[in-house]
């Protein structure tokens, strides 16, 4: 390799042969010959099948990283209303009741 060229290696070393397998599952979606990759070698396909095979992958990764993110959130509402319903059964003597708010009796409006 030059001076100057990079490896394409993960950042999460860890994580090499899940993405590996992964590729070869997104592959198999997709249809391609499997027979003609030898040895990890992917040479024998034509640019536009492994450019799929890429596509898709970011594609489900970018997929799964916003149902993480959207479950986070969801996860924090959930706290932050348990926290909220908490807080007001804290004092089991008070109820609040539409209309009214706490410890002020009934809203009135002139």
């Amino acid at each position: 390799m030059g001076s100057g060229q990079r490896s394409n290696a993960p950042v999460v070393q860890q994580a090499y042969k899940a993405l590996d397998q992964f590729k070869y599952e997104i592959a198999n979606e997709l249809g391609i010959d499997q027979n003609q990759i030898y040895g990890g070698y992917w040479g024998n396909l034509t640019s536009r099948d492994c450019g799929a095979v890429g596509g898709h992958m970011v594609r489900r990764m970018i997929e799964a990283a916003e149902q993480s993110l959207a479950q986070q959130a969801l996860a924090g509402m959930k706290t932050g209303f348990q926290t909220g319903f908490n807080a007001a059964g804290s004092n089991p003597n008070q109820s609040v009741k539409i209309g009214t708010t706490p410890n002020q009796g009934p809203n009135t409006y002139q």
